[in-house]
């Protein structure tokens, strides 16, 4: 799955899970998004790293790293970069259409 579709996901589900009191950590699981133990905890990391996310605790079991969930949740900027999409989504399928009606 593209890296960026899964940020976007694991934003949406961190936005819905605004509704409840504790999250089901079960939601971010790599078998979700279909991709690695891994690439999921570097995406976690970089999400947090740049202020998307917070609640996360970086782990080291030897040479491998990881993460922890410590109550994540999705931060104003995380909630800025949905709507973004939102509207630019919205944008492309409108001029999406409006391409399709001109011959």
């Amino acid at each position: 799955m593209d890296n960026f579709k899964v940020i976007y996901k694991i934003l949406k589900i961190l936005e819905e899970a605004m509704d409840v009191q504790d999250f089901d950590e079960s939601m971010l699981s790599p078998d979700m998004f279909k991709i690695s133990q891994t690439r999921l905890d570097a995406i976690l990391v970089m999400l947090q790293n740049d202020g998307y996310i917070s609640g996360l605790i970086p782990v080291r079991f030897g040479r491998m790293t990881g993460v922890k969930f410590d109550n994540v949740r999705i931060t104003l900027k995380g909630l800025e970069y949905l709507a973004e999409n939102s509207f630019m989504k919205k944008a492309a399928n409108i001029a999406k259409g409006i391409a399709d009606l001109i011959p």
